[in-house]
């Protein structure tokens, strides 16, 4: 352990009775815009570590955001622009250094993930589990030389599952963070520690992502990304108090069941591509509007007529993410809600990705635009959250109206259905309470 982190490190008791002091009270409501509930959370985790390894002498705390997305509604995986914001859930961890080759999590409500970092090869039977996003995270660090070691930690999360959140990319980021941390001084930036973090997912988790909830989550703030370059994307952080524009931001959860929409998901990306490669290229960040247009009778023979318009809807929410960026670094709340309004308008005509054509009875997300179209009249903006076809919707709503408008969206769809979030300005983090 290098001197600062001995310096910086402390017993659970000390930790706990500095959180409970206030001492973490600054960094709690840059996180979390308050500082009681999370002196509770973070003091009970604390008391979940202890009890799972007992009393530590360098114990750490950690913290990585959910994200939502903004803007650029399924444009990551065509190598498109994208904004996304960190929000205020989050998952946080309580951590030491074990001097081991053992990392040992234990998530609230989950088993205890334990893996041994000697061994950092691709496991075919862990994809799709939490430990191979672990193994994932510490061979990319590995693999680009840097420091790794064994660590336990105690972890539990806030971030809504199947919201469009990200909760995965969360604990990815999180995990990162601490082997960024505990071994390497934190001299890794945040946008390799997204590349980090979703190679573990593509490559030991089996997921091909995109870039998109990775970056948000470990840049941290609104987050503007051009992927035309993935493995050098251009990003670029706005500083905007989002509570200038007196609207409150939350996301609705619907309550969608999410089983089977994978071909939904993967049908989306197939389309895109589909287009690009009668266009001659692989991505449709690398066609031009003008040869699309120019081909689009030939285009809808071989590639069929929804294709096209999911590729329509690609060209137009790039353009969107532009317009977006520029009204957000002006403050120009006006433009910018009309351009999120256009955005979800365009995923429900032309990605059409609201409700799952092989179920067409389930429409809780056509639902919920509907409500809030008509609770608000034409005043602030809504759209489909995430990947879509069931989960959430995103709201900015006048604050004003935002306590009714949470009484009339959960009388559909039931109490705590309406989460309030703001944008925290980091991603992952180390609190320190300096």
């Amino acid at each position: 352990m290098s001197f600062s982190a001995f310096f910086n490190s402390m017993n659970t008791i000390e930790l706990k009775q500095k959180i409970l002091n206030g001492k973490f009270d600054k960094e709690f409501t840059m996180l979390y815009g308050e500082t009681e509930t999370p002196k509770a959370r973070y003091s009970d985790a604390i008391d979940e570590f202890v009890n799972l390894y007992g009393e530590r002498d360098n114990v750490r705390l950690f913290s990585a955001p959910g994200r939502t997305e903004v803007g650029g509604n399924h444009t990551d995986h065509q190598h498109g622009l994208v904004l996304a914001g960190s929000v205020n859930l989050d998952v946080i961890a309580v951590v030491s250094q074990n001097d081991s080759n053992i990392v040992r999590i234990k998530s609230k409500g989950y088993n205890m993930d334990e893996v041994d970092i000697s061994d950092l090869d691709i496991k075919e039977s862990e994809k799709g589990r939490a430990r191979s996003l672990i193994r994932g995270v510490v061979a990319a660090f590995k693999n680009d030389g840097y420091n790794v070691g064994g660590f336990d930690a105690y972890t539990t999360s806030n971030v809504l599952k199947g919201s469009g959140l990200s909760s995965s990319a969360a604990f990815e980021v999180l995990v990162s963070n601490v082997v960024n941390g505990l071994f390497n001084s934190a001299s890794v930036d945040a946008i390799t520690i997204a590349k980090y973090s979703q190679f573990a997912e593509r490559e030991y988790f089996g997921k091909p992502c995109g870039l998109l909830d990775q970056m948000a989550s470990s840049v941290g703030g609104f987050t503007y990304a051009d992927f035309h370059d993935p493995q050098n994307p251009i990003v670029e952080k706005i500083s905007i108090d989002l509570n200038r524009s007196n609207h409150t931001l939350c996301v609705v959860d619907t309550g969608g069941n999410h089983a089977n929409l994978t071909q939904d998901y993967a049908d989306i990306t197939l389309e895109c591509k589909a287009v690009s490669n009668a266009l001659g290229v692989e991505f449709l960040r690398d066609a031009t509007e003008e040869d699309f247009y120019n081909n689009i009778a030939e285009i809808r023979k071989k590639c069929g007529d929804r294709a096209v318009l999911r590729a329509i809807h690609v060209f137009c929410e790039n353009k969107r993410v532009l317009t977006q960026k520029s009204a957000l670094k002006r403050g120009d709340f006006n433009t910018f809600f009309v351009t999120v309004k256009r955005s979800g308008e365009s995923s429900y005509d032309l990605l059409q990705n609201v409700y799952s054509p092989s179920n067409p009875k389930e429409q809780a997300i056509s639902l919920a635009l509907a409500v809030t179209k008509q609770f608000l009249n034409g005043r602030g903006a809504y759209r489909v959250h995430g990947g879509g076809f069931a989960g959430t919707i995103q709201c900015y709503i006048p604050d004003r109206m935002f306590d009714d408008y949470k009484k009339v969206i959960e009388s559909v769809f039931g109490e705590n259905s309406c989460v309030k979030l703001f944008v925290r300005p980091v991603g992952g983090y180390e609190l320190k309470g300096e």
